[in-house]
């Protein structure tokens, strides 16, 4: 059975980015969840110098229908020029865990 879940790695500068970034997300139900890591240490060129920052890492659980919006969210808010955003399929997971993106990460319906 196919999977339409993905997991998102996103890292940020500070925790409060971090914070920030997970709320929005959540908030706005582009995802089910996001974990946000204990610091850790990027090793990276950029702009042809040798970079070692540390930052937060976000593990964002969402639906692949989502993925277009959730990134767009991303690049509003993040403080970067030049944001981490990697998806990755989920090829399989616990049935209920899957079903339960699905109901946190659906539009809610526009009352009238």
């Amino acid at each position: 059975m196919p999977v339409d879940k993905l997991l998102i790695y996103c890292t940020c500068p500070d925790r409060a980015s971090a914070d920030r970034i997970a709320g929005h997300l959540v908030t706005e139900r582009l995802a089910a969840c996001v974990t946000i890591t204990a610091p850790v240490v990027s090793v990276y060129t950029w702009q042809e110098k040798l970079e070692t920052t540390e930052e937060y890492l976000l593990l964002i659980k969402t639906s692949q229908s989502r993925y277009t919006e959730l990134e767009q969210a991303i690049l509003s808010v993040h403080p970067y020029e030049l944001p981490e955003i990697i998806a990755v399929p989920i090829a399989q997971g616990l049935p209920a865990y899957l079903h339960w993106i699905d109901e946190c990460t659906e539009p809610q319906q526009k009352t009238q």
